[in-house]
């Protein structure tokens, strides 16, 4: 039965994936390298298995890893398999195409390209993939309670990790999060509910992504209600079922030198950047940082 983490990377890159391999590690996650035990006789045998006992896949993507004949047919193989894949972005000023780009498209990518500029740096990145492994396969993975800094020490040095309920949105100028207070809107158009922006996380913010035709439904884990935006009224709001409105499409802000996860959320239907300007919801047209949101 599937149950690890398969690392995916060009040979360029083995160092850092290593480093990395060694965190995921120590946190508790079951991960696969082929160079820590994960090659055993023939190379095409143990990197087919490799790929058959993953629950997912990180494909640490740059212009070599798109080049490599061996990581096309890794990357290949888990996707005919429905093996869930988080990339791993590498590269500045650089997209996946041709086969990489066919395979990750509309996927979000964790962003490690200046993951190498600082401890500091390389922690944030870490922590953001760790975030967004637990997050699409947290409940398929047995995870360990994680190494202690000292010899001896009773307690680990950080609790075990867990999947959370659900994507939470921190608006990254305000810091207010995205929260479906439950309450009617109008008592004319009753299957409207009010969307509010919170100072505070709980439960009504974390909302399940639920995978659509080219988009994203975002269903509140507590009402169950689905996340809309009505252009007519620049009214953010939540419905019982999904339809056009509540479609929606999340991309990695490019721009953010940050490492906190940063996405920018536009509204298919619309064709409108969801942002927060004096407070309050409000759809605009083109990008600028307030459009920008933090995962959590």
């Amino acid at each position: 039965m599937p149950s690890h983490i398969m690392l995916s990377y060009q040979w360029d890159d083995q160092a850092l994936v290593k480093k990395i391999y060694d965190r995921l590690k120590d946190d508790g996650l079951p991960v696969w390298l082929d160079i820590e035990g994960g090659v055993t006789g023939n190379i095409n045998d143990s990197m087919a298995a490799g790929v058959e006992e993953a629950v997912v896949i990180c494909p640490f993507m740059s212009p070599a890893y798109q080049a490599s004949r061996s990581c096309k047919k890794e990357l290949n193989y888990a996707d005919s398999r429905e093996v869930c894949i988080v990339p791993v972005m590498l590269t500045n000023n650089w997209e996946a195409s041709e086969w990489l780009g066919l395979i990750t498209a509309g996927l979000l990518w964790v962003d490690f390209r200046n993951a190498e500029k600082g401890e500091e740096h390389f922690e944030m990145c870490l922590s953001s993939l760790e975030e967004e492994i637990m997050f699409n396969v947290g409940h398929l993975l047995a995870v360990e309670e994680p190494q202690g800094e000292v010899v001896g020490q009773p307690e680990p040095s950080k609790p075990r990790m867990k999947k959370k309920p659900g994507r939470g949105f921190r608006h990254a100028l305000s810091k207010l999060y995205i929260h479906d207070s439950g309450e009617i809107i109008e008592p004319t158009v009753s299957s409207r509910n009010t969307v509010e922006l919170s100072e505070k996380a709980g439960e009504h913010c974390y909302w399940l992504e639920i995978k659509g035709n080219g988009c994203k439904y975002y269903r509140n884990v507590v009402t169950n209600r689905y996340l809309g935006f009505d252009p007519s009224r620049n009214q953010v709001h939540s419905e019982a079922s999904p339809s056009e409105r509540e479609e929606w499409l999340m991309l990695v802000d490019q721009t953010d030198q940050s490492h906190q996860r940063a996405v920018i959320v536009k509204n298919k239907h619309s064709g409108m950047f969801l942002a927060v300007q004096n407070g309050h919801f409000t759809g605009i047209t083109s990008y600028n940082e307030d459009c920008k949101w933090f995962l959590e």
